[in-house]
């Protein structure tokens, strides 16, 4: 299945059906008079989300969504049917915008979640409506209200718990496949990763998921290399792991890069606790490590962690503190919630 994270779509509400001008009138009975049902009620454009979904890959063989019309009243006050709504299903993390990218309509963050972007059109009046006592054959009649029509933008940003970032080649795909079941494309050449992976972590009982999006370089917040479309992926997530190729020409360069480039984006990634790592050093002698952790602590005032993927060298003392970082973020969201939800309940003073 092909990983596709945005697409555009066309949506369009259902018309209501226009109300119906009848009489009746029938042999041997004595009294007659108008009998014209309303129009049915137009389709709405609803948005579920759903578990099954992991890509926005049908929206691309289809882009345009219309709900049903409503049909015409009928006589012998009959109303006239609804119109079938229409339900686009989206995986988890999906947010709708608007044609203008401007605006959003919403955000679906939980399985189950149903948001109706367009409503149908209401019904038209029948003639039997505007009877009265002074009017006794109406032979007035309204027609169906329009349906809504838009463009909009779907997004997806996964749904991830820890993100690995850093320049490509940096051994993002190696540490991913090595900690977990995916299997992402591993190359000795830059940009091996087109599109972000998903693996889940298990440590001893707990489980985790880990993001792996493209390779970053300087410039991609404005649109350079893969550009910062992907860096959407781990806005959601708790805690990032920068690893940074132990083996290239300018570590410290490739640090500061990856930084400004989370910064220069926005969506506060700069301010997510980071476990920073130095990839690749079963390449290196232990020497040369040393050294090179020792410039990073007097630089970033941060001592990174010597780490190889494919050899396992303190891999799992990284997604041990990934999994600490991911706890103290989820008690925090927690006790933000908790807050909002006291402050809510709080009664209103008023003199």
């Amino acid at each position: 299945m092909k990983f596709l994270d945005q697409a555009k779509v066309f949506i369009r509400s259902g018309s209501g059906g226009n109300g119906c001008l009848s009489f009746r009138r029938e042999a041997f009975i004595e009294f007659g008079g108008p009998n014209g049902g309303d129009g049915g009620r137009g389709g709405d454009v609803i948005v579920e989300c759903v578990a099954a979904l992991n890509t926005l890959i049908d929206f691309r063989y289809q882009q345009h969504f219309k709900a049903e019309n409503g049909r015409p009243g009928m006589g012998r006050d009959m109303s006239g049917p609804g119109g079938k709504d229409i339900v686009l299903r989206v995986p988890l993390g999906t947010q709708i915008w608007d044609e203008d990218y401007d605006t959003l309509l919403a955000d679906m963050t939980e399985v189950g979640q149903r948001v109706t972007l367009a409503n149908g059109g209401d019904g038209g009046f029948g003639n039997a409506r505007f009877k009265s006592s002074t009017n006794r054959a109406p032979r007035k009649t309204t027609p169906g209200w329009p349906g809504q029509e838009m463009w909009i933008w779907l997004r997806l940003k996964l749904i991830a718990d820890a993100g690995l970032v850093g320049l490509p080649n940096a051994g993002k795909s190696t540490f991913l496949s090595a900690v977990t079941a995916a299997k992402p494309k591993v190359a000795d050449y830059p940009f091996t990763t087109l599109h972000p992976g998903l693996g889940v972590v298990s440590i001893g009982d707990e489980e985790f998921v880990l993001a792996d999006i493209p390779g970053l370089i300087e410039g991609a917040h404005e649109g350079a290399g893969l550009g910062d479309r992907f860096l959407g992926h781990i806005e959601r997530c708790g805690a990032l792991l920068h690893l940074v190729d132990a083996t290239g020409e300018d570590p410290m360069a490739a640090w500061e890069t990856v930084r400004g480039e989370l910064e220069a984006y926005g969506g506060a990634l700069e301010t997510k606790p980071e476990v920073l790592a130095l990839s690749k050093v079963d390449a290196m002698t232990e020497e040369d490590v040393e050294a090179l952790q020792d410039l990073f602590e007097e630089e970033t005032g941060q001592r990174p962690m010597a780490l190889s993927a494919a050899s396992g060298l303190n891999v799992r003392q990284a997604l041990g503190r990934l999994n600490d970082h991911i706890h103290a973020a989820t008690d925090a969201r927690q006790a933000e919630e908790e807050d909002a939800e006291r402050e809510e309940g709080e009664p209103v003073w008023t003199p």
